[in-house]
Parts: C-alpha cells; sequence; structure tokens
C-alpha cells in the first residue's frame, strides 16, 4: 500500500512538476538575444480572444492601443498558439518590408492559410513573382487601361441603373453582387443566376470566419467558414473539370490558366490554379465592395467633400461633350481629387486590419530605428504583425486623424504607398489588385455623383472583430438626376 502512495505521489509530483516546466516556458519563449517586452497570456490560448474581441472602426483597436501604452509600439505576443512580434511603428514596418525576400517572407497563421489555401499568399520568390504575373494578366494596369474599362464601365452603368429602378438598396450588398457577377464571369464564366450550386453563397459564409477564433466545431464562424469554403471549391473544381473534358475556349482567364499548365517551364499545378482562382474571386469583389460602401457613406456624411466630387466629375463630362459615352483611361487618371477620396476611405477604413510577415532568421533590431528599439530581437520563425491602423490613426502622422479629410492628400502621391500609408501593403507585397480596387471605385463615384443623387435611409454602423463588417448594411435610395 506504501509503495502506491509513494508511486502515485511521484506521479502527481512529476506532472505538476512537468507542467509547471511548461507553463515557465510559455511564458518565458527562447530568444538569442533580446525580446521586445509583452505577454504570451494564457497556455495555449494565449491573447486569442481579446484580439478577437469586436471594436469600434474609428480607433485603433483596443488590443493594440491598450498594449502601446503598457510597452511601446514594438511588443510580443501570442495569437492561436503563435508567437508574434506586433510593430506600431512606421520605421520599423519600412524595414520589415524593406527586408522582403531576405530576413522576413509574408506569412499567415496556420488557420488562415487553411481558410485561403496556399495558391498565391503561401508562395515565395520565383514562385510568387511567377504567380504574381499571372494576376496581372487579369487586373495588372495596362489590362485594365486595355480590355477591361470598357467591360466594367458598363457593367457598373447597367448595375447602378437596376440600384435606382428599386426603393432601396443595400449597398454593400448589390456592390458585391455586382462585382462579383462582373469577376466570376471573367475568371471562369460563371453565372450565378443560372448555376444550380450557388457559389456566392459559399463565399458569404466564407467571409464571416475568414478571421475568427480556429474552432473547427459546427457552429462556430470558421467551422461555417471551412464549408463555405469547402463548397466554393468544389463549385470552381468542376467547372475546371468540365472545360478540361470538353477542350472548351470561353475566352476567359481560366482558357489562359489552362493555356500555361500546358508550358513546360510552368510552376502551375490543377491545385494551385483552382486554389488560385478562388481567392481571385474573393478577393475581386469583397475588399472593393467595402471600399465602394465606405466611401458613399463618408462623402455622404461630409457634404463639402460631395460638391468637390461633384464638381469634378461635371467638369470631366463638360470636357467631353457626349455625356453618353463610356468613361476614358485619361479621363479616369484625370480624376486628382476622386483618388484623394479613395486614399483617406482606405486611410480611415483601414479595411486591411493586419499584414502578417515571418522571421527566417533571427533578426537584431538596428540601423536607423529609434533607440529605444536597437538591439531587440525577432527570433526566427516568429510572426511579425504590422498594425496599418496603428498609424493611420495616430496623429504623430496624421493632423486629426479621426476625421475624414481627403484634402490632406493635396499635393501627395496617390497612387504608392509609404512609411505612413500601407493601405495596400507595402514593399515587395504591394496588393496586385489594387489598380482594380480604385478603378472599380472611381466608376462607381463617377456615375453616382455625375448621374444620380441619393439619400442614405438606415444603417452605415460598422465594426471590426478584426475584419470589417457592416452589421446593418448601408441602404440607400437611389434616383437620377434630372436632366
Amino acid at each position: 500500500m506504501m509503495w502506491l502512495v509513494f508511486s502515485y505521489t511521484a506521479l502527481v509530483f512529476g506532472i505538476i512538476s512537468w507542467l509547471s516546466y511548461w507553463v515557465c516556458g510559455w511564458m518565458n519563449p527562447k530568444c538569442n538575444g533580446k525580446l521586445p517586452p509583452g505577454s504570451t497570456g494564457i497556455p495555449l490560448i494565449g491573447e486569442t480572444m481579446e484580439f478577437f474581441a469586436p471594436y469600434d472602426l474609428y480607433e485603433i483597436t483596443p488590443f493594440v492601443r491598450k498594449r502601446m501604452a503598457r510597452y511601446g509600439s514594438l511588443f510580443r505576443t501570442n495569437l492561436v498558439g503563435k508567437n508574434v512580434i506586433v510593430s506600431t511603428d512606421p520605421e520599423i514596418n519600412y524595414q520589415i518590408f524593406q527586408q522582403e525576400g531576405k530576413s522576413f517572407e509574408l506569412c499567415y497563421t496556420e488557420s488562415f492559410m487553411t481558410i485561403t489555401g496556399e495558391s498565391f499568399p503561401g508562395q515565395h520568390g520565383l514562385v510568387h513573382k511567377y504567380l504574381k504575373n499571372l494576376v496581372l494578366q487579369i487586373i495588372g494596369p495596362e489590362t485594365l487601361k486595355d480590355r477591361l474599362l470598357a467591360h466594367m464601365d458598363k457593367a457598373t452603368r447597367t448595375c447602378m441603373r437596376s440600384w435606382a429602378n428599386n426603393v432601396i438598396v443595400d449597398l454593400k450588398e448589390v456592390a458585391s453582387n455586382m462585382i462579383f457577377d462582373y469577376f466570376a464571369e471573367k475568371l471562369i464564366s460563371y453565372d450565378e443566376s443560372k448555376a444550380s450550386k450557388k457559389l456566392k453563397q459559399s463565399y458569404d459564409a466564407f467571409l464571416e470566419g475568414l478571421i475568427s477564433f480556429p474552432l473547427n466545431i459546427p457552429g462556430t464562424a470558421y467551422h461555417a467558414c471551412l464549408q463555405g469554403r469547402k463548397k466554393a471549391i468544389k463549385v470552381i473544381k468542376d467547372i475546371y473539370e468540365e472545360r478540361k473534358r470538353l477542350n472548351m475556349n470561353r475566352g476567359d482567364y481560366l482558357d489562359y490558366l489552362l493555356e500555361e499548365l500546358k508550358k513546360e517551364e510552368t510552376v502551375l499545378n490543377e491545385n494551385l490554379v483552382i486554389d488560385l482562382l478562388f481567392l481571385l474571386v474573393f478577393a475581386s469583389y469583397e475588399s472593393t465592395s467595402s471600399a465602394i460602401t465606405l466611401a458613399v457613406k463618408f462623402i455622404s456624411d461630409h457634404p463639402q467633400v460631395l460638391a468637390e466630387l461633384t464638381k469634378e466629375h461635371d467638369q470631366i463630362l463638360r470636357n467631353r461633350g457626349n455625356k453618353d459615352i463610356e468613361l476614358t483611361w485619361e479621363e479616369y487618371k484625370s480624376m486628382t481629387f476622386t483618388h484623394m477620396v479613395i486614399n483617406e476611405t482606405v486611410r480611415f477604413a483601414n479595411i486591411v486590419p493586419v499584414v502578417f510577415r515571418r522571421a527566417v532568421e533571427d533578426v537584431v533590431m538596428k540601423g536607423k530605428l529609434v533607440t529605444i528599439f536597437v538591439g531587440y530581437t525577432i527570433p526566427k520563425n516568429w510572426l511579425v504583425m504590422v498594425i496599418p491602423s496603428a498609424v493611420h490613426l495616430n496623429p504623430d502622422y496624421y493632423d486629426n486623424p479621426l476625421e475624414f479629410n481627403p484634402w490632406r492628400w493635396e499635393g501627395k502621391k496617390l497612387h504608392a504607398g509609404s512609411k505612413t500609408f500601407m493601405a495596400f501593403g507595402g514593399g515587395l507585397r504591394l496588393c496586385v489588385g489594387a489598380d482594380f480596387t480604385k478603378l472599380q471605385v472611381a466608376l462607381v463615384l463617377h456615375y453616382l455623383v455625375s448621374k444620380y443623387k441619393w439619400t442614405v435611409i438606415k444603417g452605415g454602423e460598422i465594426i471590426r472583430k478584426p475584419a470589417l463588417f457592416f452589421p446593418n448594411g448601408l441602404h440607400v435610395k437611389i434616383s437620377e438626376k434630372e436632366k
């Protein structure tokens, strides 16, 4: 009996000792140098729950703001089991982006990569460059100018006429549908109205849990997201298999990718093609429809912005002579104030809440960094999370940052990123879809202010968790102006 008591006591003591050692290791991560200050939170969970807590659009996330006040603009945390260095400092961000492909590489959490697939964000080096060039074939500036502008203009005018024929529309919803329908047709010749399996519905489910706590059990947003992805991938794969089987040409982007697959030097495979198409459909409509909705909301709230915008677009019509022809590339590039509005919209709203990188080696802070950061080490394989809103809403970099003021961009570059403007990413990984988004927003604003008038009826509330959501939409009544 004494032997059993001794054995159980030794076992319990061993378990307690192991747990104590493990918790101590969790709370004090190994580092060949000096870690930035911070906390790893609760074992296994870290500080994930607080990170995903909803917050208001017009503020830096409380999760970050509280830690900035305690630790400064560089600190460590743990999210979904991953050690993370959080940077809210533009100088550090700039150096991280400049070291792309050297000391840092693009990376996301495993749960995010599971959701999005590894087609584009998961690639590096020559493979990433190859895939980026493939994407630019459909949404690059030259393609937009030479082949897509006329089609986008026609689709925008047609849809906006239908919006004006309805009593009230939810702008976020109808803008999402417009871009989805247009882009899905261009990519894979898909027509939602004729399809038995609704691709858009699968993407809507996917969106709900895109940035959510990765708990994969029925009833959670993450589980619904994975199911939405699974159904969307099935639809796209069926289209791919049918196209390959029938060997038919539809004149869309899938035809282009099928031709690429036949080349000896290609890095593509079938799974990569399907993943790429899945991501392109989603990326094209979600962020762009959000930018349209936000721009219209902000313009509606600021009559002086609407007046200046209307003045610019009325001048375009006067210079043109024929008011009913499509917008030209030259007219689009002349929209100086419109681009100021777009820049201010994405700065103010921070549609992309975070940007991730991964250290591929131990990185010691040095060089031009503020003295307080010199000597800190970012350990190999740790994630680095850049928070654009912490810069975009910081009064040290923007006067009255919580004021929507397009005139702050007067005389500044409107089509590039910088240390203090990361709405479309930074470094070598500037968003390849930025030009498409800006063109589509400009088209909607052009016709909205020159040919229509509108009234916001209800909605417009915006929350983050940390992705951006419109819980009640933005319901507007649109009608044609009297000629």
